[in-house]
């Protein structure tokens, strides 16, 4: 077909490395390889871009507290997410890194397009900042007691000479878009809260800082770095180089705009009213869908830090193999829905669908061609019904599954071809091949010789359909069946019953999907424990009350650790030098089985300033670091990030 292939673009949010991936970007990225795969299997020359959104704020503070370079903290975790990507069979064209070179210059050649054309001024900014989130917030948009609305945390109250993207400017002409083009947002829910959103009204946005450095310059005043969303959501463009800024890169001119951004729905708002505000400012093609999906939960609950319920993906895959965890991503999750992850179902459902459905179905197969025809299949037309029933199913399955992916309904498509395999399964059943091969009459050895036929036929079209969701075993069910060729099967061969020839011999292997226990914890793959239901009887009582005068007595200041080191020869000590405002202080802490001393370098914590100074281990400690710990020996220091070291705790 050549260049007359239709083309799709697809790409993933780029991951922020300020940690390992967890399972929710997993999902996320599973399920554009999988709407990839499929495109590719339809004809489509596809693009796959997903990559990784290495500046900011963040990044450049976790980088000075380890003594590194921002570049050397983030190439130390991309290089996490490629492994993982790897190890999930991710068949990514490209991965952009907002470090890049190329991404650099297509960033400058915008944000000075869009400066030259009026639409970004400097102006100075004064209002609260999520660092996190790297996201600005007006006092109005600010949760209980100055915290992010997205995150909860704590925000911090910036001043700084900040360029500007006239957002407003673009109000109108966005919403006219949207009305002609009401697919743009998907699901529906994320459209209508988009609407509202602008329709409340747009405040100008803050597209460059000069608070810190870690950032890509601008190139007309390169005391400012480019801001976050202006230079993450470029990437979408800059990996589709060369591109000068106007256009005229030759993949730039195959594959944009792009099909399908598919992101998380917290970020659903920069990507479908920044990013094409953003276009329509440069005057380039805005993308045809961006599609947000939902949140993973686990055991009922929103995966969080906090909460200490982050699931890890490499143990799943090490112990239950990549095709497992994409299978039950992909089968149990409504695409935009929330999904629900717990070990127990993940494992039970595998077992049901993989090991049974799938795995059996090849196995028996493959056995009963070897045992009645010596591993040698010959075709043969519909000899009944029950032939008939099946071949004409096949077919149906095949364009159902297309028609599902094309829709984006990912479970849907799953679905629908493990009601076929079920089919399958019973066809082994109602055609009793083990009663056919003791019997010497000619139209019972036809009959068996048509079973094997018709079950081997399903398999080959089974393959290439699951070959999307676990791109592992499809092929070697195709190589079972003694077949070569695979990654040039297309949708088509799916959709045509028959090509199996006469003659092809089958190659019995080991069986692709091996069951396992189902265990009955969680916790062998979650980073930390999921928090339960509080045991209030574990609660110690109250102490007896206290005056204010007592009270008052106590000088608790906010302190910053300058440095912070194990003390040699103890267990639990750790040596902290504290910053509190107009002097620098030693305390000793007994906490290094909680937090190691590099992370805490750079904190803002609760100190005690005048308890008297006591020498532990040879070391004078000087006041006190607040924490707090509860009755099961988990403990936290109070960390306040957006007071100045100095400040009175009242």
């Amino acid at each position: 077909m050549g260049d007359t292939k239709k083309t799709y673009y697809i790409t993933t949010p780029i991951y922020y490395p300020s940690a390992k991936l967890h399972i929710g970007h997993t999902y996320c990225t599973s399920v554009a390889d999988t709407i990839a795969r499929f495109k590719r299997l339809a004809g489509y020359d596809v693009r796959f871009l997903t990559g990784s959104d290495e500046h900011g704020q963040k990044i450049q503070r976790a980088a000075e507290a380890q003594g590194i370079t921002p570049l050397e903290y983030t190439t130390n975790i991309v290089n996490g997410f490629k492994a993982l990507w790897e190890k999930m069979h991710i068949s990514n064209d490209d991965f952009i890194r907002t470090t890049d070179e190329r991404h650099e210059k297509v960033v400058q050649a915008l944000f000075t397009k869009a400066y030259e054309k009026g639409d970004i001024y400097k102006a100075e900014y004064e209002g609260w900042y999520c660092t996190p989130d790297e996201t600005f917030w007006t006092e109005q948009k600010l949760g209980p007691n100055h915290t992010c609305p997205d995150c909860g945390r704590p925000v911090e109250r910036v001043k700084e000479e900040s360029y500007f993207f006239k957002l407003g400017k673009y109000t109108d002409q966005w919403l006219k878009f949207i009305e002609e083009n009401p697919d743009f947002i998907q699901p529906e829910s994320r459209r209508n809260e988009m609407i509202q959103f602008v329709k409340q009204g747009l405040e100008d946005l803050a597209v460059s800082r000069t608070s810190f450095d870690w950032g890509i310059k601008v190139p007309f005043d390169p005391k400012h770095v480019v801001y976050v969303w202006f230079d993450a959501l470029v990437n979408y463009i800059s990996a589709l180089s060369p591109f000068d800024g106007d256009g005229d890169g030759e993949l730039y001119k195959k594959y944009w705009p792009a099909d399908l951004h598919l992101v998380g729905k917290e970020i659903v708002r920069f990507h479908t009213i920044i990013w094409p505000m953003m276009l329509m400012s440069l005057e380039l093609p805005l993308p045809k869908k961006v599609f947000g999906h939902g949140w993973m939960i686990v055991d009922g609950t929103k995966m969080s830090k906090s909460l200490g319920n982050v699931i890890d993906p490499i143990p799943l895959i090490d112990t239950y193999g990549a095709d497992s965890l994409r299978y039950y991503l992909l089968s149990e999750i409504t695409l935009g829905n929330d999904g629900n992850f717990t070990l127990p179902n993940f494992v039970t459902k595998i077992n049901a669908d993989l090991s049974n459905d799938l795995g059996n179905l090849l196995n028996r197969t493959i056995a009963m061609i070897e045992k009645y025809h010596g591993g040698v299949i010959t075709k043969c037309d519909d000899m009944d019904d029950l032939d008939r029933d099946v071949s004409t199913l096949a077919v149906q399955t095949a364009k159902d599954f297309e028609a599902a992916m094309e829709n984006m309904e990912l479970n849907k498509a799953i679905k629908t071809v493990w009601a076929f395999i079920g089919r399958m399964n019973k066809y082994i059943d109602e055609t009793m091949p083990w009663v056919l091969a003791k019997s010497e009459d000619a139209h019972d050895k036809a009959r068996l010789q048509s079973a094997m036929y018709h079950l081997a036929e399903a398999l080959r079209i089974i393959a290439i359909l699951v070959s999307p969701v676990i791109p592992v075993g499809a092929p070697k069910i195709w190589e079972q069946l003694g077949l070569t060729g695979f990654e040039a099967a297309t949708l088509e061969d799916a959709k045509t019953w028959g090509l199996l020839a006469t003659g092809t011999k089958v190659v019995k292997g080991e069986p692709i999907y091996p069951r396992f226990e189902v265990p009955e914890m969680v916790d062998v793959v979650v980073t930390e424990e999921v928090e339960e239901a509080v045991d209030t009887s574990n609660i110690p009582p109250l102490k007896e009350n206290i005056t204010y005068d007592d009270f008052e007595k106590l000088d608790l200041r906010v302190a910053k650790v300058i440095s912070c080191e194990k003390v040699p020869k103890s267990k639990k000590l750790l040596k902290f030098v504290l910053d509190i405002g107009i002097e620098e202080r030693t305390v000793l802490s007994g906490i290094s089985q909680y937090y190691e001393p590099e992370t805490m370098v750079g904190k803002k914590v609760i100190y005690l300033s005048n308890l008297a100074p006591k020498k532990m281990m040879g070391i004078e400690s000087y006041g006190m670091i607040l924490s707090a710990s509860d009755w099961e020996e988990h403990l936290e220091v109070t960390n306040i990030e957006s007071l100045p070291a100095g400040s009175v705790v009242k």
